[in-house]
């Protein structure tokens, strides 16, 4: 018999987590994680365990990848922990890309049908914006309304905006490449601690993915969603969902507007959650997570060390 707990969030992590042979250790000792790769792989028609595992690494990095790549590595994880543990959070959220992994895990959306959602998401994404054209870069040390206004200055009719309130003073900017540029210039005039762009072809979260965001709308019509079973915050609004046409426009609206992930934790802290697990490869939300709520507890599962003390904290809490 499963036990919701209320005081635990699970939370999934989204591109730039991903690494070459990110889910062996898990599979070796669960067959559950190659099985959830077989059955992505049968979707989209090519080997996508062979890619996570041997690469090569430019292609794992390919948006249209990764996305597949990272919701199966998720989701993988989260069908090991749901055979190991009753416990069930009260709560869950996924930063970009994790936001569908987490609708997978809730129970909202079938895998099969993320799987080729995500696939064409990373597609749309890549042809609305030609390479070189868009860019994103992470800026550190500022506040967030220095950030904001700083693009709203320099941008001289273009695009460039926050697209990622990561955590406190780590905000990434997202839009045309020379104004992400002057914006730069402009965020190391303020006092940034560092202001650098980032080695993606795609800058996701500004209005430049409106194109796809259509396509995308158009997309998920398609495609059946029902209620989740667990209280879910989407990045666009930091609200939570019931009705599916509701979750399809937090979905569209999520590849042009910002990730609002520092407001997504608190709003899930002050509901009283005292636990935050990320589930799925890299510590990068663990990360983040530990300076925007630093009295709770936080940790990482991605290998069977780590689902232990997850399982042990879960146990005694």
């Amino acid at each position: 018999m499963n036990q919701q707990n209320y005081s635990l969030a699970f939370v999934f992590p989204g591109q730039g987590s991903q690494s070459i042979g990110m889910m062996s250790a898990l599979a070796d000792a669960f067959p559950q994680v190659k099985e959830t790769f077989v059955q992505a792989s049968d979707v989209l028609g090519f080997d996508l365990w062979q890619l996570a595992n041997e690469g090569p690494e430019a292609d794992l990095n390919q948006t249209r990848n990764t996305q597949p790549a990272m919701l199966a590595a998720g989701v993988a994880t989260w069908r090991v922990w749901c055979q190991q543990s009753p416990v069930r959070p009260g709560w869950m959220a996924g930063h970009s890309l994790g936001e569908y992994t987490a609708l997978v895990c809730s129970g909202a959306i079938a895998f099969e049908d993320a799987i080729k959602l995500v696939a064409e998401r990373g597609r749309l994404m890549q042809e609305a914006v030609p390479a070189g054209v868009g860019a994103m870069a992470a800026i550190l040390g500022l506040q967030d309304h220095q950030v904001v206004n700083a693009c709203a200055e320099v941008a001289q009719g273009e695009v460039v905006a926050a697209a990622n309130f990561n955590a406190p003073g780590q905000v990434v900017i997202a839009g045309h490449s020379a104004a992400v540029d002057r914006a730069i210039e402009a965020m190391k005039a303020l006092g940034a601690k560092r202001a650098v762009k980032l080695p993606v072809s795609v800058p996701s979260h500004c209005l430049l993915m409106e194109p796809a965001a259509e396509k995308l709308g158009a997309l998920l019509q398609s495609i059946t969603i029902v209620p989740p079973s667990v209280s879910l915050i989407h990045n666009a609004d930091v609200k939570s969902h019931g009705a599916p046409e509701v979750i399809r426009v937090a979905l569209t609206e999520q590849l042009f507007k910002p990730v609002r992930w520092v407001e997504s934790v608190k709003f899930m802290h002050e509901q009283g959650v005292t636990g935050f697990v990320e589930c799925g490869p890299g510590k990068v939300l663990m990360g983040l997570n530990k300076r925007i709520a630093p009295d709770a507890a936080h940790y990482g599962l991605f290998d069977p060390d780590s689902l232990q003390k997850v399982l042990e904290l879960t146990n005694n809490g």
